[in-house]
């Protein structure tokens, strides 16, 4: 794959939200390191799936990939261009061509506006179309490829189902004509049925248009099938990326394993006798995340060497790439799983003055 094949490239990405103290003066006490390390790269017209459980850094990582949140370090390359260096008014030029899809459709639309209202601010903001016939134009064939009706413009978003609302938030990113969509959890908030229409909507979306989509996501089943690489991550940090069908039949980084134990399988007979790994504790602190694999404290396979003094990198085994020290013991079998105590991790300084993490307010939408 050569460079014009990738419209995405991230290296080294860390943000990091300061954690202060004090009454009167704030002091800098330490860091939640939310995004901590992250490489990976989208080719043109796929779709990047990235899982994990909650508190994980996926949502931050798509925001600092837009820009939303500023970087605390790393590359963010898109299409060639460094993002993080940018000046505010080539930026604001160049998000026309990247647009973001939230999770929840009723809070990240204005309840004040209408849908033509909503959908022509981006095209006044950025010059598009000619006049108000024209706008109305290019609004009319995006709300016809999204599948709602042209009356649903003089309509507020309270007067739709949360389906409905899910079409009009991918119809304010598909309005500007972008080359990538980032997805924060776009079918979370929607009922089953609806689930499945709205994931084949952008499908048949990318499929139409040549779009480049990052899923974040933490339905598996839904990444499967959308997805053509899905990355896992933990604590901050990616622990494996591999092909979709490859990371769903052969998982090789012990967490990977774990998730994909947690998904059900429709076959009774089957379910009755696959592996199950269920893991001791819940996720540590990412302001005072644990030394070497972050993993470890929780991982059935971990070791006393190696495991808690160094911070596996991303290789490549067999087309994947995996952050742990014994994946190929791990599938070989030759390693096997014991048990793990859970293990409290505490963040730094806990139990003296209380802490504020300077984090930036979830944006509603941009433009």
């Amino acid at each position: 794959m050569t460079e014009s094949d990738i419209l995405v490239e991230v290296r080294d990405l860390k943000v990091h939200f300061p954690i202060k103290r004090g009454l009167i003066l704030d002091r800098v006490v330490g860091h939640v390191k939310a995004v901590d390390g992250v490489d990976l790269s989208i080719p043109r017209g796929k779709t990047y799936g990235l899982v994990g459980e909650s508190g994980c850094g996926k949502s931050t990582l798509g925001r600092a990939l837009l820009q939303l949140t500023p970087p605390t370090g790393g590359e963010v390359r898109f299409d060639g261009v460094e993002l993080t260096t940018l000046a505010a008014g080539k930026l604001r030029t160049m998000r026309r061509r990247m647009q973001m899809i939230f999770q929840d459709p009723m809070s990240s639309l204005d309840p004040r506006q209408n849908v033509e209202s909503i959908l022509t601010e981006g095209l006044q903001t950025h010059g598009i179309g000619t006049d108000r016939d024209d706008r109305r134009r290019i609004i009319g064939e995006t709300l016809d490829a999204v599948g709602l009706p042209r009356w649903a413009l003089s309509r507020y978003p309270h007067e739709f189902s949360g389906g409905q609302r899910q079409r009009i938030g991918i119809a304010r990113a598909l309005v500007l004509g972008p080359e990538l969509i980032v997805a924060d959890e776009p079918v979370s908030a929607l009922d089953v049925s609806i689930q499945a229409q709205v994931v084949n909507l952008l499908d048949e979306l990318q499929d139409n248009l040549g779009l480049t989509y990052l899923v974040i996501a933490h339905d598996l089943a839904v990444v499967k099938h959308i997805s053509d690489v899905v990355g896992v991550m933990y604590l901050g940090a990616l622990v494996e990326e591999a092909p979709s069908d490859r990371l769903y039949s052969e998982p090789l980084h012990p967490y990977t394993r774990a998730l994909m134990s947690a998904v059900p399988v429709p076959d009774p007979d089957v379910e009755d006798r696959r592996e199950r790994i269920l893991l001791a504790g819940d996720l540590p602190s990412p302001a005072n995340p644990p030394s070497g694999c972050r993993f470890h404290t929780r991982c059935p396979w971990a070791q006393p060497t190696r495991c808690a003094d160094e911070r596996p990198a991303l290789r490549e085994i067999g087309g994947s790439r995996v952050a742990c020290h014994f994946a190929e013991r791990i599938a070989s079998g030759e390693l096997r799983p014991h048990k793990v105590s859970a293990q409290i991790v505490r963040p730094e300084g806990e139990g003296e003055d209380p802490a504020v993490v300077s984090a930036p307010t979830e944006p509603g939408s941009y433009v």
